[in-house]
């Protein structure tokens, strides 16, 4: 492996959400509202637990809780395999919430992206920010 081949990049996508991290985290963590803003999954908030996301395109991501602190840090691998090795994605998710005096700061944090997975790359940039739209629809809705 050639040392640039080694170094990854990260897609950070960052929202000021006009909700509190209680709520927000409870559209973070719980599966039937996963579902509502990002993929099918069997996920539960639980450090080792391992999950899967299943898009509508129908890959299937392999997935492993890393870290579950409430209402402010969760993070979860985010592996894909592909019958091509070079679109294996091999990645870190990262959310980060930090109260703020209108709701919640929030950042997402995808690292892990090879040099030569531009292209896995620009579909992340492109569809966090998807994703958090959705969310986004998802935390308006009056529970």
């Amino acid at each position: 492996m050639t040392n640039s081949e080694s170094e990854t990049r990260t897609v950070i996508v960052e929202r000021e959400i006009p909700h509190p991290p209680e709520k927000l985290w409870r559209a973070l963590t719980q599966p039937h509202l996963i579902e509502a803003w990002l993929m099918k999954n069997d996920f539960e908030p639980v450090v080792g637990h391992r999950f899967n996301l299943r898009g509508e395109w129908g890959g299937v991501l392999d997935c492993e809780v890393l870290t579950v602190e409430p209402h402010r840090t969760l993070s979860y691998s985010w592996n894909f395999s592909h019958e091509d090795a070079a679109y294996d994605l091999k990645s870190v998710v990262t959310f980060t919430l930090t109260p703020t005096g209108a709701g919640t700061h929030l950042r997402m944090e995808q690292a892990g992206f090879r040099p030569s997975q531009r292209q896995a790359y620009g579909g992340a940039k492109a569809g966090w920010q998807q994703f958090l739209a959705n969310l986004e629809q998802v935390l308006a809705e009056p529970e």
